[in-house]
């Protein structure tokens, strides 16, 4: 029975590309590059700094100023992390539903928490969630299950009763793994080359209010 409706922050709740990768391409620019199209960029949004930089910029964990280039990128993302992030459509409508139906919901992502504790109360939620887990609150992220029972102790949901949707591998690895329902959302940053038929799931929907069907 599920009690619990917990969520992936970019590309399932929020659409924060332009903001991401706005902040990429302020970066090539005042490094004398070209920019890259938000369409190309989109699909690695969900990849945090070091994806966005390697598909946008070259720049590998490997490569020998990845640190700089990160420091850089995420000083220039703090400054624009709210400008155009929005969330999907649909995802108020849902949250109010599951609101109604006497469940809980929450946010368990791998943004930093000096990010997510900023750009959450700005995202006009019609419901505020009952708990936020960032990348960095329990010392390792998804596709880690420490912040997904982590979730469940703050709201005192066990993970057998929760779903979980992402957009990323790593998101259906972890809930997997903690023992949730695994959910993937086809609306979120899913890349061409993805081969998501062979991601561990349990449901794939189109458009957030599809989820109703599985509650």
């Amino acid at each position: 029975m599920i009690q619990a409706v917990l969520f992936d922050l970019d590309g399932t709740l929020a659409d924060t590309a332009l903001d991401l990768g706005g902040a990429l391409n302020a970066l090539l620019r005042r490094r004398g590059l070209p920019e890259k199209s938000i369409e190309d960029l989109r699909p690695y949004a969900s990849h945090g700094a070091n994806g966005l930089l390697e598909a946008g910029a070259g720049i590998s964990v490997a490569h020998p100023e990845h640190s700089e280039w990160r420091k850089e990128y995420l000083e220039e993302y703090g400054q624009r992390y709210a400008d155009e992030t929005v969330l999907f459509d649909g995802i108020n409508e849902l949250l109010i539903e599951i609101d109604q139906r006497g469940l809980k919901w929450g946010i368990i992502t791998n943004k930093p928490a000096r990010f997510t504790d900023k750009l959450v109360p700005k995202l006009g939620f019609a419901v505020e969630p009952a708990v936020v887990v960032s990348g960095d609150t329990c010392g390792e992220a998804k596709p880690s299950v420490k912040p997904m029972h982590y979730a469940c102790e703050q709201i005192g949901v066990a993970p057998q009763n929760c779903l979980y949707l992402g957009d990323a591998e790593r998101d259906m690895l972890a809930a997997k793994n903690a023992g949730m329902q695994a959910v993937l959302v086809d609306w979120g940053y899913i890349a061409a080359e993805d081969r998501t038929e062979e991601w561990l799931q349990d449901s794939r929907i189109a458009a957030p209010l599809d989820l109703l069907a599985l509650l």
